[in-house]
């Protein structure tokens, strides 16, 4: 009797928390994004990044996979023992070990914040070829596993791993099997980041009105962005309702990585009006996360990358530069203090013209005459510089340098780089 309270309780918060227009923020920068091929996250770092991610306003956060190891449970144990705030969860196989591991990697966590994610393969694929499973033993492994977790944890989510290659009246049965048992949480996995934004929306909305009891549980979305589309796949679900988003910072993980979270942040605070929901992810953390983790994976994201990529506030194209300089939303998409980052920053290159060499010479103590213009501009955009040009120039160079990125858009001269001491 008591448990069947106990399940009414969750139940009825569970339903108080959907309807809030709140979209939850889960990251699996820890678990799935420290699976990138070369990344190799310490205990410590892990902490570093789960407590960067607690300030930041997450909601949730995947300590790790107990099963994967010794290392990965000191992780999860230092993750659970340290971070307060969010949900903290473990990833677990449908199997009693996984289980057993994870409920003892997470006994730090308070039970209302402590939580656990089985997964299960789904897909036509994954029942043939890699658990050489029927449909029904699938199912009753599922409930078999929620049920024995629901010992140590109150929050059990399940998510059938490769749900977008798997038939939708089987993904039906399993979700209802799973809420039945016991599940707070089901997930939506695009484990191959196969999937278009609009088949994604067609994907939740079948969910959405064919699962009797979805009601009883919270709808998240894990997507991988091997087409490119993560971000976008996202967003279309958000728009058909969905309860939660999960990713990772700097898009990193398997492959071509998982959806970048500061995407997700950003796109919920600048269009609020088309999604009428928020995330709880304060946005002014953003760039210093990012940051953070590509200063502890050693993964640096490409420059041009959305949100946080460092070419994001940095212009060389002569008219965008103008633009800038009268007023940054000419050419800005938001004002970088918005993610934390900044300031805008003009480089001096091939591209940039008059008003960019002006602004950065006045700005450097030296007076902007048309001639020393000139100068600067004739050196910028020319291959080739005579060794009296060069010495006249020099001075020049010297005090704006520091605002010119050499290797990438200091000119050639006879084939070769300009160097510092040219």
């Amino acid at each position: 009797m008591f448990s069947a309270i106990n399940r009414k309780v969750k139940r009825m918060a569970l339903r108080h928390q959907k309807r809030k227009r709140v979209v939850f923020i889960s990251d699996t920068t820890c678990r799935d994004g420290a699976q990138m091929p070369g990344i190799r996250l310490s205990p410590d770092a892990k902490v570093e990044i789960a407590q960067a991610l607690a300030d930041a306003g997450v909601h949730s956060i995947d300590c790790g996979f107990p099963a994967a190891g010794p290392l990965e449970i000191e992780g999860v144990r230092a993750i659970a023992g340290r971070v307060k705030g969010p949900v903290l969860s473990a990833l677990s196989r449908t199997k009693i070990e996984d289980i057993e591991l994870a409920a003892e990697a997470m006994a730090a966590v308070s039970p209302l914040k402590r939580a656990i994610t089985l997964f299960i393969g789904t897909s036509p694929i994954h029942r043939e070829h890699k658990h050489n499973m029927t449909k029904a033993e699938i199912v009753d492994t599922a409930v078999r596993s929620i049920e024995h977790a629901s010992k140590y944890f109150e929050l059990i989510s399940f998510g059938p791993e490769d749900a977008s290659r798997t038939e939708p009246d089987f993904l039906k049965e399993i979700y209802e099997a799973a809420i039945d048992a016991g599940a707070l949480s089901i997930g939506f996995t695009d484990t191959v980041g196969i999937l278009t934004p609009r088949k994604a929306a067609a994907a939740i909305r079948h969910i959405q009105d064919s699962v009797r009891n979805i009601g009883d549980a919270m709808l998240a979305v894990h997507f991988h962005n091997d087409l490119g589309l993560a971000t976008a796949n996202s967003l279309a679900c958000v728009e058909e309702g969905v309860n939660v988003v999960q990713g990772t910072i700097n898009g990193i993980g398997e492959r071509a990585g998982n959806v970048a979270l500061e995407e997700i942040a950003l796109a919920l605070v600048l269009h609020e009006d088309e999604f009428g929901r928020k995330s709880q992810v304060n946005p002014a953390r953003l760039h210093a996360i990012s940051k953070m983790v590509s200063d502890l994976t050693g993964f640096e994201p490409a420059a041009n990358k959305p949100v946080v990529g460092r070419n994001l506030f940095r212009t060389e194209a002569g008219i965008h530069q103008d633009g800038i300089l009268q007023n940054p939303d000419t050419y800005m998409p938001f004002p970088p203090e918005l993610i934390g980052a900044g300031p805008v920053e003009v480089v001096l290159g091939r591209h940039s013209g008059s008003a960019a060499v002006k602004h950065h010479l006045e700005a450097n103590g030296t007076e902007a005459t048309e001639e020393h213009v000139r100068m600067v501009l004739d050196f910028l955009k020319n291959e080739e510089h005579a060794p009296d040009d060069m010495a006249e120039v020099e001075g020049f160079l010297d005090r704006v340098r520091p605002y010119m990125t050499i290797d990438e858009y200091q000119p050639r001269r006879n084939g070769a780089k300009v160097s510092d001491s040219a």
